[in-house]
């Protein structure tokens, strides 16, 4: 126990140096001993126990942080080991992509050489149970849950295949599988790619790279940039992708803080930038590196921002490994657009005061060249998104029909086909619906 306490307080010794001004020596001390007498009480006189990881950990470290900003976050060891494999990239995982629906996971997609591949389990899959557990009771979130938590261990998988009455199982463990943030590439017509970029991993600037050259590289007209959901990720990946649609020399993002040395992060040297027309989609959940890459785009005029204002974060965080395995993400400052300004919108605590001292006639984030919001959802949609209809028909299509030629289009009697498959489970749309959505 007395090893454990000298533990956390050690933890909470070395993150206090790195808040607001340094403290004298005589100052910390003091601090901590506050700190040791509180628990001290707490542990002798709460009307129930607490243990000390809970007591530090979920409550003195981070009420600390609370007071400075919502993004500053402390990591016990569990997470902070997360934390680092999403830093390389990898994380275990069986290699497979999934349609998540309240009750239901369907296998849309095995990676090549991950153990679902090798398993056998194949698109169109249905998983009914993880290791014992049920799906058809749980909704979204709770799948979610019991998914990363399978992927930790060795898991066991109940499974039903179309065609097949006998229910299958598979067991599978997990291995280190690297996670693609470029998750779709494609012509939308000829010579005009898309690319679908969920997120910046240490190797998103090579993958986005390798996507465009298969799509033609040079030779294309314009390139649509889909970084709507992207939440951000690694700041030298963001960078790099940035600098693929940039010469060298111009700058990408400045770099402003109370501890940290001014900055201007331009273009490299020796870079081939692509001179192609760029449009970036964005929308509120686009943050952090999704939004460096759209204001660099946005202030050098080099393409234009298609969708919703973004989120809004434009912090630096700074990872700093603690004792016992524990680590600390500490805002030390600020990201700036090419032409200063603020991709950071106001927040509580005493971040707000420091942006709005700074910048007081900003909102935060990038705000499209053209605002185009969602379009609103209808009855029909809702109905198929809920049911899982399309998914389960295309899965069954490509389990039917294996080879899919480049130049697919859907045609009348497919959609006929589908439409019957949607009176089979009882989903009977208008005539006007059907032609409305068709």
């Amino acid at each position: 126990m007395l090893f454990r306490r000298r533990r956390l307080l050690a933890a909470i010794a070395a993150a206090l140096p790195l808040f607001a001004a340094p403290l004298k020596e005589e100052d910390l001390d003091e601090a901590i001993r506050r700190i040791v007498s509180v628990y001290a009480a707490v542990e002798s006189q709460s009307a129930d126990p607490i243990a000390p990881e809970r007591a530090f950990y979920e409550g003195a470290i981070p009420g600390m942080l609370r007071s400075l900003d919502p993004h500053s976050v402390f990591f016990d060891p569990a997470q902070f080991q997360q934390l680092r494999e999403l830093e390389k990239s990898t994380r275990k995982g069986f290699g497979t992509v999934v349609s998540l629906l309240p009750g239901r996971v369907t296998i849309l997609q095995t990676m090549p050489g991950t153990p679902s591949e090798r398993s056998g389990l194949s698109p169109g899959d249905e998983i009914l149970a993880i290791n014992g557990i049920p799906l058809y009771q749980l909704d979204v979130d709770q799948l979610v849950q019991l998914l990363t938590q399978a992927r930790q261990q060795p898991a066991r998988l109940d499974v039903r295949r179309h065609g097949n009455a006998r229910l299958l199982q598979f067991t599978m463990t997990p291995e280190d599988v690297q996670a693609p943030s470029v998750e779709r590439a494609f012509h939308v017509r000829p010579e005009i790619g898309y690319l679908r970029v969920g997120s910046f991993d240490a190797n998103t600037g090579r993958d986005i790279r390798e996507a465009v050259e298969k799509l033609g590289g040079a030779s294309l007209r314009a390139l649509i940039l889909d970084l709507r959901n992207n939440p951000g990720g690694l700041m030298p990946a963001a960078l790099e992708t940035a600098a693929l649609f940039l010469p060298a020399g111009h700058k990408l993002v400045s770099v402003r803080g109370r501890s940290v040395k001014d900055q201007d992060i331009t273009v490299p040297a020796g870079l081939q930038a692509y001179d192609f027309r760029v449009a970036v989609l964005i929308n509120e959940k686009s943050a952090s590196g999704s939004e460096i890459v759209a204001g660099a785009i946005q202030d050098h005029k080099r393409g234009i921002i298609v969708g919703e204002r973004s989120f809004g974060k434009g912090l630096v965080q700074s990872v700093f490994p603690l004792s016992s395995g524990t680590g600390l993400a500490l805002t030390t400052a600020f990201y700036y657009t090419p032409s200063g300004r603020s991709i950071q919108r106001r927040v509580t605590g005493q971040l707000s005061a420091a942006v709005e001292r700074e910048h007081p006639d900003q909102q935060g984030g990038i705000q499209p060249d053209r605002v185009i919001t969602p379009e609103p959802s209808t009855r029909l949609r809702a109905v198929l998104e809920l049911s899982g209809s399309l998914s389960s028909f295309a899965t069954d299509y490509i389990q039917r029909n294996r080879t899919i030629p480049p130049d697919f289009t859907v045609t009348p009697a497919i959609l006929d086909e589908y439409r019957a498959t949607l009176t089979q489970r009882n989903i009977h749309p208008s005539i006007s619906e059907w032609s409305r959505e068709l």
